[in-house]
């Protein structure tokens, strides 16, 4: 839920006149709303004061801005697929934490593709279950880079099948059973879970889709924009995801629980806070009231007593609330999946976004090649 503020608290953090806060309201660049306790004051919403208050600390200089933009700064892309606004997350408008108490990842492929028959990742059997896994991953996806073709100068449909198929073939080389049902039926199959965890497969996977402008995506669109192959633009995505302080992060937050099993949920945050390493699952600096994406999978999660232990330690420390790789971590946990699941259920979500942010991208005809502002020697 998002906070709201005073009209005195508005205008002590925009450091504005009230003429200027009413021109933010008209302008809707502010949402305002009637103050319960008295209807005849208005309450303005504090993440859209906070977000004019950084652009106008940045100033307006061509250079300020374009350093500010790849740092959680102002939006560098436009794009029609997914949004974070007011704390939540929206698939083409539709609220994806809503989205994820009922729908599949390949309807919510259909919804993000904006496509107009059903999505399918079906797979015939294209390999060996038990060489599943983060390695199998990248492998796949390299050979179908390396045989694919360009995707400059090809609609949206064809490409799209192309997604399809490679999502396909991630998806038995992440773990997913070989056959024609969905994904995360396929998954809980394969690693032996009942129903009950295959729904919390399913809605991590919905959940995961698609996050706006993060770092994997931004790295499969500057690939979608060179012309390079669907598949060659999920593999600049996935090896993006791996790092551990994205797609990487459940797995880090594991060893963050090991760590507090053998020593104590304090000494472990102690020992990484000491050694200067962040904190994986916990804290989003798009969702400081908490991450919605979490809430909802943990809602239907049993935590165990040390992971609960860690959360309420870190949140004493740092005020950090989990995220959904602490979310990941613990379905994990509950589920007993293979280590590296977080990953895998990750990677196999994203696939879905970064597709639909590819084919965007391709779409609009434009090379990403921004520019450096050199700050070495000149040269004589």
């Amino acid at each position: 839920m998002s906070e709201w503020l005073t009209r005195e608290e508005a205008l002590e953090r925009l450091k504005v006149r009230p003429q200027t806060l009413y021109a933010y309201v008209s302008r809707g660049r502010i949402g305002m709303r009637p103050d319960a306790a008295d209807p005849r004051r208005s309450q303005y919403r504090a993440d859209d004061i906070a977000a004019l208050a950084t652009r106008r600390a940045r100033g307006r200089s061509p250079r300020a801005i374009a350093e500010s933009a790849i740092d959680w700064g102002e939006p560098a892309f436009a794009t029609s697929i997914s949004t974070i606004q007011h704390g939540g997350l929206f698939y083409r408008g539709k609220d994806a934490v809503t989205l994820s108490s009922a729908a599949t990842l390949e309807e919510t492929a259909s919804l993000l593709w904006a496509a107009d028959v059903p999505v399918s990742f079906a797979s015939p059997g294209r390999g060996d279950a038990r060489d599943s896994g983060r390695g199998a991953a990248f492998a796949t996806l390299a050979g179908l880079a390396a045989e694919g073709r360009p995707s400059l100068g090809r609609g949206p449909a064809m490409l799209y099948r192309d997604a399809a198929d490679a999502i396909a073939a991630l998806a038995e080389a992440l773990g997913a059973a070989a056959g024609n049902g969905a994904v995360h039926e396929r998954l809980a199959r394969s690693w032996s879970v009942g129903a009950a965890g295959a729904n919390l497969i399913r809605r991590a996977l919905v959940l995961l889709a698609d996050h706006e402008l993060n770092a994997s995506t931004f790295a499969t669109r500057v690939a979608a924009s060179t012309g390079a192959s669907v598949a060659a633009c999920l593999l600049a995505g996935l090896a993006t995801l791996s790092g551990p302080r994205h797609g990487g992060a459940g797995e880090a937050l594991l060893n963050l629980v090991e760590d507090a099993e053998r020593l104590g949920a304090d000494a472990a945050v102690e020992r990484w806070l000491g050694h200067d390493r962040p904190l994986p699952g916990f804290g989003h600096p798009l969702y400081p009231e908490g991450d919605p994406r979490a809430e909802a999978l943990l809602a239907d999660v049993e935590i165990d007593g040390c992971m609960l232990c860690l959360g309420e330690t870190v949140l004493g420390a740092t005020g950090a609330r989990p995220n959904i790789d602490f979310a990941l971590a613990a379905l994990t946990r509950q589920l007993r999946l293979p280590p590296d699941a977080p990953f895998r259920l990750f990677a196999l979500g994203r696939s879905v976004g970064s597709a639909a942010h590819a084919v965007e991208q391709v779409v609009s005809n434009r090379l990403i090649r921004p520019r450096a502002r050199y700050d070495g020697p000149v040269g004589i």
